[in-house]
């Protein structure tokens, strides 16, 4: 399929859609058996997160790690092809120990933490995934099969390709008949953008694997079972019986789980309501099932076959309404959604075959330019709808429809963390939400909208933020819409006490509908991050903290890291030129300062206070490079105060008034700041982020 197409970037769209569905779905009865789902909840026909107490947008290991991973192709755009040596690399950006992303069960219990503990030793990848270093067992558990959408979505048509990229992501932390699966799964999507026959689908996968494999007798043994019993129960059965929990070791096994998607596979008759149906009453694991199983059913039959559950009453994608998280060590991406991502694994596809990125929009941050897509904005407050349209505008594009039936109707969009219940009740969940807000004060916030049927309803743009206590607080655009025009676009300069901002969107203060074509940002941040005097939390949540402890009770920050290096981070690769400044006061520490443009743990630039009495500028890029240092007698228990400026290629960084160092280097151009420390406890103080004076 052509990568440049409509066609294939609707079915990415519908590839991505069908797997944060189906780990939506499953994700609140996740482990329970058949017996128990019948006791409780039945067959599962739609979303049942409410039956549960439970939310449905949740933080998740499946999304997080699907996503994630794949940005190992961007992080190593030099190499020919991608090595699994270098998609370990980005396990240690981008993971933080215990917080982000995997199942932390502990080494020989989970088979992906293992593997990051043997990448955290210096164990390269494909070696700290290997049965022979952790055993048969651990090593052919289900990750590496939840974890391979993003690479099959990048080879559309390609097998061959898809086969190969399934493999070394997968042996980073498994092997056997885990990486088998993740190969099955993995030809099965490729080839489901050219080819809907499941038929097809699966002799394909089945000539990718070896015919004494378990994985081989399983696909073989459930088309045949499917062939003599149409009875989906029965065909669960007898995988149970043959290939059940009980006949493999560990807490989660790729063999059992895989079989259960080839059974929903088919017994789903090309039915996406059905098929989630079948897989989710089926148990087990059931988020990483209906994913995998909904990803690969999103390629096969695009968006038509999500959105045929309609006719049934069963409206798949209306609650969801692209709305995603993925947290990071790399704060970018911690409030997300399926178009985003859509955008990323297109344009991912498109780098590998050095063809032109897509920008739809003018790279808009939200642009709706997929069919049904919401990009998370709903009605807020008052009365109204929200529906995606297309041929309305001048551009002829996909836009958004805001009917309002009542006045002060608000629709909006999350940008960070959209409450404090929430965001602790995802701890208590197992994964938490770290983030950082998309948006910050000095940036212009920008908004193209168009009269609908002739009418131009007055509309305002407004953000929300977390004020004393963490009370929302709202600051509007002024309201310039008249009758007389046909577009406008509004616009919002960020004041800098709006901070952290968690939700922009349209105010129709007198009712009335109109068509949001685009939102969309731009400039550098101007902004003190300061410890407010208000008990509120939510600042510190901006943080994305990968320390050991952060604490604010005497100084505003202070930071203490046992082991190792540790960061605490905000902003995103929006900002690109700008000058960070911090006071920086050392306790006790191997070294610690101020880090720029930083893109995870293993990707930033830093100035740091060396205890070998040094001043240093290092660039981490996979691995540290000084790029220049000086004698510099700090003591501990004085303030310094750090500053590192970026201009392109150009950084220049210093103490005080002093100018230390500049150089050039072209490796990093965006990303957020960060305090560093590095085995002991400093404090900071004044810290700030401004956009570069001419």
């Amino acid at each position: 399929m052509q990568i440049d197409s409509t066609e294939y970037r609707e079915k990415v769209y519908a590839g991505v859609l069908g797997k944060v569905i189906g780990v939506y779905l499953g994700r609140p009865f996740e482990g329970w058996h058949y017996n128990q789902i019948q006791d409780r909840l039945g067959d599962i026909e739609y979303y049942v997160h409410d039956k549960l107490d439970q939310p449905l947008i949740v933080t998740d290991d499946d999304i997080s790690g699907t996503f994630t991973f794949l940005r190992a192709i961007n992080d190593h755009p030099k190499t020919p092809s991608i090595s699994p040596k270098e998609i370990g690399e980005s396990w240690l950006n981008y993971l933080i120990e215990e917080k982000t992303i995997l199942w932390w069960g502990g080494m020989g219990n989970s088979t992906e933490h293992t593997a990051y503990l043997r990448l955290k030793a210096g164990i390269d990848a494909p070696e700290s995934g290997s049965m022979a270093l952790n055993g048969k067992v651990v090593a052919e558990q289900i990750g590496a099969q939840i974890f391979i959408d993003g690479w099959a979505m990048i080879a559309p048509g390609d097998p061959d390709k898809a086969a190969h990229l399934a493999r070394t992501a997968a042996s980073v932390s498994h092997d056997g008949e885990a990486i088998l699966g993740a190969i099955s799964l993995a030809v099965m999507e490729s080839l489901a953008f050219i080819e809907s026959d499941t038929d097809v689908l699966l002799d394909t996968a089945l000539g990718y694997l070896p015919d004494q494999s378990v994985i081989y007798r399983l696909i073989s043994d459930i088309r045949d079972w499917h062939a003599g019993e149409q009875d989906w129960r029965e065909t669960r059965k007898k995988i149970e019986q043959q290939y059940g929990y009980d006949k493999y070791g560990g807490n989660c096994h790729m063999v059992p789980n895989h079989g259960l998607i080839i059974h929903g596979l088919l017994h789903g008759q090309d039915d996406f309501s059905l098929a989630m149906k079948i897989i989710n009453t089926c148990g087990w694991d059931t988020d990483c099932n209906s994913g995998n199983l909904g990803c690969l059913l999103g390629i096969q039959h695009g968006l038509a076959g999500i959105d045929a559950g309609k006719e049934s009453g069963k409206d798949w994608r209306g609650p969801v309404a692209d709305r995603i998280y993925i947290p990071t060590a790399d704060p970018s991406w911690g409030i997300s959604d399926c178009v985003r991502e859509t955008v990323s694994i297109v344009n991912t596809a498109a780098s590998l075959n050095e063809l032109p990125t897509w920008a739809p929009k003018g790279n808009a941050q939200f642009h709706f330019d997929l069919p049904g897509s919401v990009q998370g904005f709903q009605v807020i407050a008052g009365e109204g709808h929200v529906e995606s349209v297309q041929g309305l505008t001048k551009t002829g594009q996909h836009a958004l429809k805001l009917a309002a039936s009542d006045d002060n109707s608000y629709f909006g969009t999350p940008v960070f963390a959209p409450s404090k219940a929430i965001a602790k009740r995802f701890e208590t969940a197992g994964y938490a939400l770290l983030a950082s807000p998309l948006l910050y004060p000095g940036q212009t916030l920008s908004a193209d909208i168009y009269a609908c049927n002739g009418t131009f309803t007055p509309a305002q743009l407004y953000v929300r933020y977390y004020g004393e206590n963490d009370l929302p607080q709202t600051i509007f655009s002024d309201a310039r819409a008249s009758e007389e025009l046909s577009a406008e676009t509004l616009t919002l300069l960020v004041p800098a006490y709006a901070h952290p901002i968690y939700e922009i969107g349209i105010l129709l203060p007198e009712g009335g509908e109109l068509l949001l074509d685009r939102v969309y940002w731009s400039g550098e941040p101007d902004i003190k991050l300061e410890r407010p005097s208000h008990k509120g939390t939510m600042w510190r949540r901006s943080w994305v903290s990968a320390v050991d402890q952060f604490s604010s009770w005497f100084e505003p920050y202070r930071l203490i890291q046992n082991q190792g290096r540790g960061l605490l981070i905000q902003g995103t690769r929006d900002w690109q030129d700008y000058t960070a400044r911090a006071q920086v006061n050392p306790h006790l520490a191997t070294a610690c300062g101020l880090a720029i443009r930083v893109q995870g743990l293993n990707r930033y630039y830093a100035l740091l206070l060396s205890a070998a009495g040094e001043l240093k500028l290092v660039k981490q890029f996979h691995g540290e490079a000084c790029l220049g240092k000086v004698p510099f007698d700090w003591q501990f228990g004085n303030p310094y105060e750090l500053w590192l400026r970026c201009d392109g290629p150009k950084l220049s960084a210093g103490v005080g008034e002093q100018t230390l160092f500049e150089i050039i280097d072209h490796d990093l151009d965006s990303g957020g700041i960060g305090l560093v420390i590095e085995e002991g406890r400093c404090t900071f103080d004044e810290i700030s982020a401004k956009a570069n004076l001419p």
